[in-house]
């Protein structure tokens, strides 16, 4: 069986400190995938925990938001035999660009590298709306949300985390612990 919170902790990819999400909340813990993707292997085995609980859905294609659904859907999409695409911003609007098309009446998987709030997940569905397509469901390797679905759509996950996010009142900036912005998205 796969640790993966021990994989996330060797890879360097669970941090601790102050950050600032890309939801604008403020949290004592980040991860930051990225470093875990680095290794091919150790992606694909902790996303084979994912690919075990989505593989009877009936997917038709994996989809998942710049920048770190990427290789998220890249990798499952490989896993599951499926196409992988991705959404990405254009003028400040998740889009499907670069040729990427969905048909009418296809299952849809959204791939993320977590799941906090899961705004770039809603925004990619939304992209998709006009599409006629089903979204069936939220992959992530981290779910971080504390939640089993986000609005109507259950969410796969490799691990749970249980890290604190903070709104309004953040016991680290009384504290004075300096604040780190480490993901992609510019506005929140």
């Amino acid at each position: 069986m796969v640790d993966v919170k021990n994989l996330l902790l060797e890879c360097g990819a669970f941090l601790q400190g102050h950050f600032l999400l890309s939801s604008g909340k403020h949290s004592d813990g980040y991860v930051q995938c990225a470093k875990l993707l680095m290794y091919p292997d150790k992606a694909a085995e902790v996303l084979s925990i994912v690919t075990d609980k989505v593989k009877d859905l009936g997917a038709d294609v994996v989809i998942g938001p710049a920048m770190g659904g990427i290789m998220v859907s890249y990798e499952l999409g490989r896993q599951l035999g499926l196409p992988a695409m991705f959404t990405e911003r254009e003028n400040d609007i998740m889009t499907l660009r670069r040729g990427f098309t969905v048909k009418e009446g296809q299952k849809v998987l959204i791939a993320e590298d977590v799941v906090t709030t899961g705004k770039s997940s809603l925004e990619t569905i939304k992209a998709l709306e006009n599409y006629g397509v089903e979204v069936i469901g939220l992959a992530c390797m981290v779910n971080r949300s504390g939640l089993k679905q986000i609005d109507k759509y259950p969410i796969y996950s490799a691990i749970d985390l249980d890290i604190k996010t903070f709104d309004e009142e953040c016991p680290l900036c009384d504290d004075g612990v300096e604040l780190v912005k480490p993901g992609s998205r510019k506005k929140f």
